[in-house]
Formats: C-alpha cells, sequence, structure tokens
C-alpha cells in the first residue's frame, strides 16, 4: 500500500463518522466508497473496515438486510424535533422548492435568448446584407426595365400555337409509345427468356427502329446497344401530363 492511501486509510474512520452525521441517511458500503472515493481517495477495503470498527465502537448504527449491510448515524446524538419543527422545515422545503423552479425557468429563458442573440447577425454583417439586397434589386429592376422595352414579345395567338402543336406532340408521344409497349408484350408472351435478354440478344429490324424513334418506351433495365433502342429514363426524360 502506498504512504498516501495509508494515511487516507487511517483517516477513513473520522471521514466516514462526520459525512454520516452531515448527511444523516442511510447508505450501504459500496455508496460510502463511491461518494467519498474521488474526493479523498479511500479505497473500498477501507472503507468497509473502517465502517465496521465505527459500528463496533457504537458511534454508527449497522443494519442487516440479507446479504448486505445497512449504516447511519446514531439517531440518539440527534436534539428530539418536535412536530411543529417538522412543520416548518416542509414549509422551508416546499418554498426552497418553488425557487428552485423559478431559478430553473428563468435560466431557461436566458439561455433561449441567449441562443437568439448569438444566431442573430451583427450590425455590420446585416449593413453587409442589406448593401447586397438593394444590389440584387437594382438589378431585378434593370433586367424588368429591359424586358418591357422589348418589342419582340410573344402574343397570345403565339403562345396559343406553341400550346397546341406541343399537345399535339405530346399525344403522338403517348401514341407511339403504347403501340411499341403492346407490340414487344406480344412478342414477349411467347419468347422463352427474360424480357432483359430479349432486349439483348434480339436484333430490331431497321423499319421497326425507325418507327419507333430515337427514344424507346421500354424498360431502362439491362443494356440495349445490341437492340439499337434508347429509353426515355436514359435521357432523363418522363411523358408530360395532358
Amino acid at each position: 500500500m502506498s504512504k498516501g492511501r495509508a494515511e487516507a486509510a487511517a483517516g477513513a474512520p473520522g471521514i466516514l463518522l462526520k459525512y454520516l452525521q452531515e448527511q444523516n441517511r442511510p447508505y450501504s458500503a459500496q455508496d460510502v466508497f463511491g461518494n467519498l472515493q474521488r474526493e479523498h481517495g479511500l479505497g473500498k477495503a477501507a472503507v468497509v473496515k473502517a465502517l465496521e470498527q465505527l459500528a463496533q465502537q457504537g458511534k454508527i448504527k449497522e443494519k442487516v438486510y440479507g446479504k448486505q449491510k445497512i449504516y447511519f448515524a446514531d439517531q440518539d446524538q440527534f436534539d428530539m424535533v418536535s412536530d411543529a419543527d417538522l412543520q416548518g422545515l416542509d414549509a422551508k422545503i416546499v418554498a426552497l422548492t418553488a425557487k428552485v423552479q423559478s431559478l430553473q425557468q428563468s435560466c431557461r429563458h436566458m439561455e433561449a435568448e441567449l441562443k437568439e442573440l448569438t444566431s442573430a447577425l451583427t450590425t455590420p454583417e446585416m449593413q453587409k446584407e442589406i448593401q447586397e439586397l438593394k444590389k440584387e434589386c437594382a438589378g431585378y429592376t434593370e433586367r424588368l426595365k429591359n424586358i418591357k422595352a422589348a418589342t419582340n414579345h410573344v402574343t397570345p395567338e403565339e403562345k396559343e400555337q406553341v400550346h397546341r402543336e406541343r399537345q399535339r406532340y405530346c399525344k403522338e408521344w403517348r401514341k407511339r409509345k403504347r403501340m411499341a409497349t403492346e407490340l414487344f408484350d406480344a412478342i414477349l408472351e411467347g419468347y422463352p427468356r427474360s424480357k432483359k435478354q430479349f432486349f439483348v440478344s434480339a436484333a430490331l429490324p431497321p423499319r421497326l427502329r425507325a418507327f419507333v424513334g430515337p427514344v424507346s418506351f421500354l424498360s431502362p433495365s439491362g443494356p440495349q446497344e445490341e437492340v439499337g433502342i434508347e429509353t426515355d429514363e436514359d435521357h432523363k426524360v418522363t411523358l408530360p401530363d395532358p
């Protein structure tokens, strides 16, 4: 045993007696060791020995519960407390508890305020932000001015014509997609292998390739270079809503 540990063990009875009297509540040897080990550097064996020594000397009380021993200060050394004193202590506890809750709530408010102030922009940062916004607004104003001054605006008639053409092309797209899908589904009904294998091994006739066009509507899974078909997914396009 080191010299420091030996000195701590020698003073353990006095330390433990004072601790139990101040706390005035029951503790096991493990509890006392855990509470005082860091502060006083007491080993568990020294704590157990000191508690047993104090109990034998009658300075503290010992109670056995199964395999565990509980130690507490001798209550005869304390003055008797009347019911009025107990009521006074209870009232004091209630008042202190309310004060603690009030202080905790105040701390939470201050923490929230501090967090808000910490995340807020400083005055120089705010001034810089204002200048950038003014510059951005000036750019939009100039752009709007140029748009209003332009003479090549799209007329309502031209806009309607573009819309009609789009609808016609989408209708044709949808029609070709349905036809191609039905065609290959019919072929695959009697095909002994999977659709993926068919796409890889089949040779698409030039006439059918010309009919389907550069964009196919088949499943994008698996390589399709041998068939000569490109899928919508290859070009990241989807059929627009009607």
